[in-house]
């Protein structure tokens, strides 16, 4: 059968699909794909792979796409990311058989995509792009698409795009509900995705980014759920009977509705009067000027109660004398007033000796 194109991939391979849940990384697994499309997700993607990854090792192939075969997870799209025209191409045909279309991703922004030389990072290079997505269309037997950044400039986002398509490519977490348009209540959606991890097993630190998630407006009003839930080693109904108790508690926080129902979290935005990069000083800075043990982070508050005996407050913590070269520790017996390492360095350098840290030449 050939391969489908543009609008008639769309319209035939992905059913014209409109209302799409795209790729999230540990949260787009198959339990979660699964509870989108029954509450009117037409597509979904997968999370980003890691190509080279994924080529080089079998456990990760089988964990993330051979182990989640279902027939209800179609129309797929399997999301990779990539810098080698070889490797995403080798990646690709390991995971056409299961999926409608392959994904490159070069649209993420945050530093490790940096660091890994992809995503967003790719998009200047524009060469290296075309051979991969030339290699992949020529030798897959599956679409291939492209998550792409908008740029400053208008016209350049379009050329952007027209090149990736001659190269051949073609162009919900607080509510799983958000297709059909209604706001259940969370517990709902919580246990219904909980039956679906029973069904489909996924690591336990991706149910509770979820519940997390599903739960964030309810963990704000009962603290004691969040402690539950943070400490649970299976989320078996967790705190399920506990959330249906509070139904009728008023809307509060400026909430438009109660906490209890899915809604979105807007994140709030900066208070009136406050100045953007204008007396900008570090947490730690401002800790320590106002008082040590009286404003520690909740963090080392946790770690206070954990060992009583041990002191947070950096006033009185040990002052140890600097090496002269790289700012470390020096030994508190060379006489070159360096770290160990340093003064190793000088005793061979120079062929000089340091009878306090029993370094000779």
């Amino acid at each position: 059968m050939p391969k489908l194109q543009g609008f008639e991939f769309w319209s035939r391979t992905l059913g014209g699909a409109r209302h799409v849940v795209a790729p999230m990384v540990d949260q787009s697994e198959l339990a979660w794909r699964l509870l989108s499309r029954r509450h009117g997700a037409q597509l979904c993607y997968t999370p980003m792979l890691h190509a080279q990854v994924f080529v080089r090792d079998a456990n990760y192939r089988k964990e993330n796409l051979y182990g989640e075969v279902c027939p209800e997870d179609r129309p797929l799209i399997v999301q990779f990311c990539a810098n080698d025209p070889e490797v995403f191409v080798q990646a690709a045909l390991l995971a056409q058989d299961y999926c409608d279309a392959i994904d490159l991703n070069l649209g993420c922004p945050q530093m490790i995509a940096k660091r890994g030389h992809y995503g967003a990072f790719l998009q200047e290079e524009w060469d290296l792009l075309q051979r991969m997505i030339q290699r992949a269309h020529e030798q897959l037997s599956v679409p291939v698409t492209c998550k792409i950044r908008v740029f400053p400039e208008i016209d350049k986002t379009v050329r952007y795009a027209q090149m990736l398509e001659k190269a051949g490519c073609q162009g919900n977490l607080h509510n799983p509900a958000l297709f059909e348009g209604r706001s259940p209540a969370v517990w709902e959606l919580a246990e219904e995705y909980l039956d679906l991890v029973r069904q489909h097993p996924c690591p336990l630190s991706c149910v509770r980014a979820h519940l997390f998630k599903l739960w964030h407006h309810t963990l704000q009003v009962h603290q004691q759920l969040r402690e539950e839930l943070a400490k649970a080693k299976t989320l078996e109904g967790v705190a399920a009977e506990d959330m249906s108790r509070q139904e009728g508690e008023e809307p509060s926080g400026g909430l438009p509705f109660f906490h209890w129902i899915c809604q979105p979290y807007f994140r709030p935005g900066p208070k009136e009067g406050s100045k953007e990069n204008t007396g900008a000083r570090s947490k730690r800075a401002l800790e320590e000027e106002e008082g040590g043990a009286d404003v520690l982070s909740k963090n080392k508050q946790k770690k206070q109660l954990r060992n009583p005996h041990k002191t947070f407050d950096p006033s009185l913590k040990p002052k140890y004398a600097k090496c002269d070269q790289c700012g470390n520790p020096k030994g508190n017996r060379c006489v070159f007033n360096l770290c160990r390492g340093c003064c190793k360095k000088r005793a061979f350098k120079e062929t000089a000796d340091c009878p306090g840290e029993a370094l000779a030449t």
